[in-house]
């Protein structure tokens, strides 16, 4: 434990922690170039598959570590991962985001056909929710599932979607009479076309997914018909809370390189950790990092009691820590200096990749809108 972790963990999530940082250590040679690449990286998928953190996703009984899919460990996993290497953290992320509602909603044959090799990371998963229209207004989609003969056909146009192109199946949202559904598509179904989306600050497997008129059989629905917001809710309630694990992670990184820098870099005949300035920045980011931290932590415990129940907690440490995550990492460039500029340091890349956290899994503004909601439901 460094000094700017004071967190103690219990022995399961400890020994993720530390599975977690012999992972990222493998992956350190390749971080650099995977963090820029808009495809899988084959060694750093290779290494994921070779470790045992795929597990953490997915129950027990499917191949999983723990009887139940534990946030916390999820959280103290991309806390190390995303410190690292910002496409480690995605791919293994994903593996959760996108089955999760076969978890939770699948039939005892989809979760047998598919949740093994998720946990071995031999399959990809992906969720495909926004579409070029609708992003955090999910109720507004327009990609539909209609019923046909004995199977079902799918049409529409998903957005932005992580994984595209990479993913072995999706878990798509999509209108139906009777309301939203989420639907498990095999990526090989005839009639998916996948095409990259723009380039971003922070590369990322990214692209549009487009389903033309694919024939399902009647049994791809997860969950009951009209109930896919609710698989996604419960998806979010476990995982939104982990995108607040990655951005300590990120925070912490980029904490520990300006403390090394302002400990070793003299000017005005000190080093720059005895100018109050720059200690002021390093103090403030410190109790950024560490507050997020203990705020990250516990929600995640609340999301392994009761999901759903606490998915405001979920949104409010997703909503503290991306947002600290920001001032932290600004601080750190201003401490670093020029060398907080220079393309492709670990400053410089902590900087491109804590803006887009701050958008996806729940832009910060909707965010404050449920959060505030829930404030004002409570008091009385």
């Amino acid at each position: 434990m460094t000094p700017t972790t004071l967190t103690e963990l219990a022995e399961p999530q400890q020994a993720v922690q530390d599975e977690a940082h012999s992972l990222a250590a493998a992956v350190e040679p390749f971080a650099v170039a995977a963090d820029r690449a808009n495809e899988v990286h084959p060694e750093v998928l290779g290494l994921l598959r070779d470790s045992d953190l795929c597990q953490l996703v997915v129950p027990k009984a499917y191949g999983g570590r723990f009887d139940e899919v534990d946030p916390l460990a999820v959280c103290v996993a991309r806390e190390v991962l995303m410190a690292t290497c910002s496409h480690l953290d995605s791919l293994f992320a994903l593996q959760g985001i996108g089955s999760y509602a076969i978890t939770r909603g699948g039939t005892d044959e989809q979760r047998a056909r598919w949740l093994p090799s998720v946990a071995t990371g031999e399959s990809l998963a992906a969720l495909a929710l926004t579409e070029p229209v609708a992003g955090s207004d999910l109720r507004s989609i327009t990609t539909t599932v209609e019923e046909r003969g004995d199977g079902l056909g799918l049409r529409g146009h998903k957005a932005f979607i992580s994984n595209a192109g990479a993913a072995d199946f999706y878990t798509v949202l999509a209108q139906e009479p009777a309301g939203l559904s989420l639907l498990l598509v095999p990526a090989d179904a005839p009639g998916i076309d996948v095409t990259p989306t723009p380039e971003l600050i922070a590369p990322h497997v990214l692209g549009d997914v487009v389903f033309h008129d694919v024939s399902l059989p009647a049994d791809a629905r997860l969950g009951p018909p009209g109930k896919g917001l609710d698989l996604v809710l419960s998806t979010l309630a476990v995982f939104r809370v982990s995108v607040g694990g990655a951005a300590v992670g990120l925070a912490q990184a980029a904490l520990e390189e300006a403390a090394r820098h302002a400990r070793t870099r003299e000017q005005f005949g000190r080093p720059l950790a005895r100018l109050g300035p720059v200690a002021g920045h390093l103090a403030d980011a410190w109790a950024d990092v560490a507050a997020t931290r203990l705020l990250v932590y516990r929600a995640a415990e609340l999301a392994r009691e009761d999901p759903l129940r606490h998915l405001d907690h979920s949104s409010l440490a997703k909503l503290a820590a991306t947002e600290a995550a920001c001032r932290v990492v600004d601080r750190c460039v201003q401490v670093m200096g020029r060398w907080g500029l220079v393309r492709d340091s670990k400053i410089e890349r902590c900087y491109r990749q804590a803006r887009p956290m701050r958008i996806y899994e729940g832009a910060s503004e909707v965010l404050r809108l449920g959060i505030a909601k829930r404030l004002c439901e409570e008091v009385v």
